[in-house]
C-alpha cells in the first residue's frame, strides 16, 4: 500500500508518499511524482521536494517513475529533491546511482 500526502511550506511543494514502491504501487507513485511536479511548476521557487522518510523500499520500478519525473521537471523548470531517505532506500539510491542524478538531503528541513 502506498499513500501520499502534499504540502506547500515556504513556497516550496513537499509530497509524502508512505508504504512500498514494488510491482503493485508504482504506477500511483508515478502518478503522484507528476502531479507534486507540475504543483512546483506552478510555484516559486520551483522545487518540489520528496520526503522518504515514510518510504520502506522502491523496486526498479520504483526508480523508472523518478526518472520519468526527473525528465518532466527538467522540461518544466522544477528542481526535484529527494529527502531523508532511511538507510535502505540511501543504499537503492546509491546503488542505482539516482544520488548523482538528484539532490538528496539528511532532512526535508536541509531541503529548504
Amino acid at each position: 500500500m502506498l499513500d501520499w500526502a502534499f504540502e506547500e511550506r515556504d513556497g516550496l511543494f513537499i509530497g509524502t508518499p508512505r508504504g512500498r514502491v514494488d510491482e503493485t504501487t508504482w504506477q500511483a507513485f508515478g502518478t503522484n511524482l507528476s502531479d507534486g511536479v507540475a504543483r512546483a511548476a506552478a510555484g516559486a521557487p520551483k522545487t518540489l521536494i520528496v520526503d522518504f522518510t515514510g518510504l520502506d523500499y522502491m523496486s526498479s520500478r520504483g526508480l523508472r517513475a523518478l526518472t520519468l519525473a526527473k525528465r518532466e521537471a527538467e522540461a518544466a523548470g522544477v528542481t526535484v529533491v529527494l529527502a531523508a531517505p532511511n538507510e535502505i532506500m540511501r543504499e537503492i539510491l546509491a546503488i542505482s546511482r539516482y544520488d548523482k542524478l538528484f539532490v538528496v538531503t539528511d532532512s526535508v528541513d536541509d531541503a529548504l
